[in-house]
C-alpha cells in the first residue's frame, strides 16, 4: 500500500505540471486564434457596411487617387503638406523656387513697366542660383533660372494682349441722351 500523502502529492505535481503545459499551449496560440478572429469579424464588419450602403456615395469614388504613381518625388510629403495647408513662404528654398516658378508669369503680368519686370527676373535668377551654391542638403534644385529678355519680350506681348482685348472696338459710337429743357408752366405733349 502507499501513503495517501505521497499519492495526494503525486497527483498536485501531475496537476501542476499539466496546467503548465497547457498555459504554455495557450500562450502560442491565443496570438494566431485572436488575429483570425479579429480578421474575421472586420471582414464581417466591412460586408454588412457594404450591404447597408455605407461606402456608397463617399467623396471621390470612382475617381483616381491623386498623385499615386505619377513619378518619384523624393519631397511629396512636404509638398503635400503645404498645398493642404495652404501655406506659403514655408520650406527649403529649392520648394518655394518650385512654387514661384509656376507663378511667375501671373505675378509679371501684374507689374506695369519693364524695369520691374527685370528686376523681378533678376532676383529670381538670383536665388535660383544662390540655392543651387548651398552646401546645407535638402532637396536638389531642379528650377532653371529664366531668359530675361525672353521673359520681357513674352511680358510684352501678353500686354499687348490684353490692352487690345480690354479697349472697346472704335465702331460703337456713344448713344447720345437727349433731354429738353422744360420751362415753367409748360405742359409735355
Amino acid at each position: 500500500m502507499t501513503d495517501p500523502r505521497e499519492a495526494a502529492a503525486r497527483y498536485r505535481a501531475q496537476r501542476q505540471a499539466d496546467e503548465r503545459d497547457e498555459e504554455s499551449r495557450v500562450d502560442t496560440t491565443p496570438g494566431a486564434a485572436a488575429a483570425v478572429d479579429r480578421a474575421a469579424f472586420i471582414e464581417s464588419a466591412i460586408q454588412v457596411a457594404i450591404r447597408r450602403g455605407d461606402f456608397d456615395d463617399l467623396p471621390g469614388a470612382g475617381k483616381p487617387i491623386e498623385g499615386l504613381g505619377a513619378h518619384h518625388d523624393p519631397d511629396w510629403w512636404i509638398r503635400r503638406k503645404i498645398e493642404t495647408e495652404n501655406l506659403t513662404g514655408l520650406g527649403p528654398p529649392a520648394i518655394m523656387l518650385r512654387t514661384e516658378d509656376r507663378e511667375l508669369d501671373a505675378q509679371l503680368n501684374l507689374l506695369g513697366r519693364e524695369d520691374d519686370v527685370r528686376s523681378v527676373l533678376e532676383d529670381f535668377n538670383r536665388r535660383v542660383i544662390e540655392a543651387r551654391r548651398q552646401l546645407q542638403g535638402g532637396p536638389p534644385v531642379v528650377t532653371a533660372p529664366r531668359d530675361v529678355d525672353a521673359e520681357v519680350a513674352a511680358w510684352r506681348e501678353r500686354r499687348a494682349a490684353r490692352s487690345s482685348a480690354a479697349s472697346p472696338p472704335a465702331s460703337v459710337e456713344p448713344r447720345r441722351r437727349r433731354f429738353r429743357l422744360r420751362r415753367r408752366g409748360e405742359r409735355p405733349e
